[in-house]
């Protein structure tokens, strides 16, 4: 059932580290969201990469939540599954690069364990090949996935009452999420 979006305080929310191949899926999708897409005020778009902790108060700022990430779900690399609300928790990052790394699941619990976690999660996670391959692009069958995924994401806002609309013109260099030559253009597409 469509909700107001006038009364929601929504984040979009990218995260991974592109460093590790399909470990950066969560950030490409969210960089590319953001490219073709124009949001409402209410809509906060979010390259959050490996910030960990950092993120709580951002998520203490929004009711509703979309996150892009890599999720070892044990399925065929390339596949693409949504999650919500209570399930959200419990498939929340692929892999951890270090023991300093904060996954996911204690940034949705510290958020809760200050009374400010979203009222509505949604995990948009793509089912990774390679995690190992440092500096390495996304490989096809996920990198193939962010188109559907962000037609998922705008599923989900159209669910929630907000209208997204298709950018008319690219974006500014200034006004992208990602920038010195990290973008997923002039990174991933760069020559061997």
């Amino acid at each position: 059932m469509p909700t107001s979006s006038q009364d929601n305080r929504i984040l979009v929310l990218g995260i991974g580290n592109i460093l590790w191949a399909d470990e950066g899926f969560g950030v490409r999708a969210v960089e590319e969201f953001h490219r073709r897409y124009a949001v409402p005020d209410n809509v906060t778009i979010l390259d959050g990469g490996t910030q960990g902790l950092y993120l709580v108060n951002y998520l203490e700022e929004a009711d509703r939540l979309i996150v892009f990430d890599a999720i070892d779900y044990g399925l065929e690399p390339g596949r693409l599954k949504l999650v919500r609300d209570d399930e959200v928790p419990r498939f929340t990052g692929a892999k951890k690069m270090s023991l300093h790394q904060t996954g996911f699941q204690e940034v949705i619990s510290a958020a809760d364990l200050l009374g400010r976690c979203p009222k509505h999660l949604v995990l948009i996670g793509c089912q990774p090949l390679d995690l190992e391959d440092w500096g390495g692009p996304l490989t096809p069958p996920v990198r193939d996935q962010i188109a559907p995924s962000i037609d998922l994401a705008c599923q989900v806002l159209a669910e929630w009452g907000v209208t997204v609309s298709r950018r008319s013109a690219p974006l500014a260099e200034s006004e992208r999420l990602l920038a010195n030559d990290i973008d997923h253009a002039n990174y991933e597409m760069r020559p061997a």
